[in-house]
């Protein structure tokens, strides 16, 4: 799994479709991606320690917006245009997604979405500017 991960203050997702544009995901303060442990809010001596779980140190949740991007997967070391052969087929990526929407909606409150396989937009206001690369092997 490939994850890069935002700590937003608000963040939404949009859909292009016949009728226009339509929000298909949107939080306030939380992650654009998901790790429920990974700990990049501020505690009160403003050391990254607090979870999405515990946004404010006081039990408060942060929201999830998922976002599924193949283009993470992208292999750049050749050339000038990107490979996709390290990503999942579409069948499997969008079980793997749905799977992954699924526990982290098990676990916690506020779990938005974007639309898998769809061109979509992502607005984000980046807190800090905090952001990560992560990378689990399987």
């Amino acid at each position: 799994m490939i994850a890069l991960i935002q700590r937003v203050r608000r963040a939404e997702v949009r859909v292009a479709d016949s009728g226009g544009e339509r929000v298909t995901g949107a939080i306030g303060q939380g992650l654009l991606a998901k790790l429920l442990g990974y700990r990049v809010f501020s505690d009160t001596a403003g050391k990254m320690n607090l979870g999405v779980q515990n946004i404010d140190g006081n039990g408060a949740s942060g929201g999830l917006l998922l976002v599924s991007q193949f283009t993470l997967a992208a292999d750049t070391n050749s050339g000038l245009r990107p490979s996709f052969t390290p990503a999942a087929p579409p069948e499997e990526g969008r079980r793997l997604f749905d799977y992954f929407v699924a526990a982290a909606r098990e676990k916690h409150p506020i779990v938005e979405t974007g639309e898998f396989g769809a061109e979509m937009q992502v607005s984000l206001v980046n807190d800090g500017p905090v952001t990560f690369w992560l990378q689990v092997r399987n």
